[in-house]
């Protein structure tokens, strides 16, 4: 959705408060789909703060469903969105050689969704774990570790150790 600015760059001191819903029901990070559970609608102040720029804040929450990084279970997760970024005019644009200044402007238009989603990516976390003590899956047969122990041989040899194991190997079978 693009939202005309016209009227807060041409008024200094100027400032304009808009309420903007999220449309879509998923949210796309590194090539993966997270479903939205639910959402808050994105509250967004633009005010001219001299100079041909517009000073942009915002806050917005969303809820996702996404899969633990250990074991894989769905975990709700509430992504805080706090939105603050600096808008400059056309004309200020041209003076300026900062490409990335204007990712979200059509001339006076601001683009609100691209935008959101930029800060959605940027403010989703990192690691997402059912629960602090999580045990993840078992490596040899896949069974989620904290609903039990799957009796499988959890053994790991030290990698630093396989070329005296070869060795070891090798003498047996001569003998």
């Amino acid at each position: 959705m693009l939202i005309n600015l016209t009227d807060v760059f041409t008024s200094e001191g100027k400032v304009r408060r808009e309420s903007f819903t999220y449309e879509p029901g998923t949210v796309e990070y590194f090539g993966f789909e997270y479903p939205i559970l639910s959402k808050t609608d994105a509250e967004i102040t633009f005010q001219n703060i001299g100079n041909n720029r517009i000073l942009l804040t915002g806050t917005m929450e969303l809820d996702l469903e996404i899969p633990c990084d250990r074991c894989l279970q769905p975990v709700r997760t509430t992504v805080h969105v706090p939105m603050e970024y600096e808008l400059a005019s056309p004309e200020a644009t041209e003076q300026s050689e900062d490409a990335d200044e204007q990712s979200f402007m059509v001339g006076y238009e601001f683009d609100v969704d691209a935008f959101i989603e930029s800060e959605i990516s940027f403010n989703m976390p990192t690691k997402i774990l059912c629960k602090p003590d999580c045990k993840g899956i078992c490596k040899v047969c896949g069974k989620n570790l904290n609903e039990g122990d799957c009796g499988c041989d959890q053994f790991v040899p030290d990698p630093r150790m396989a070329a005296i194991k070869d060795i070891y190997d090798a003498f047996n079978k001569e003998v």
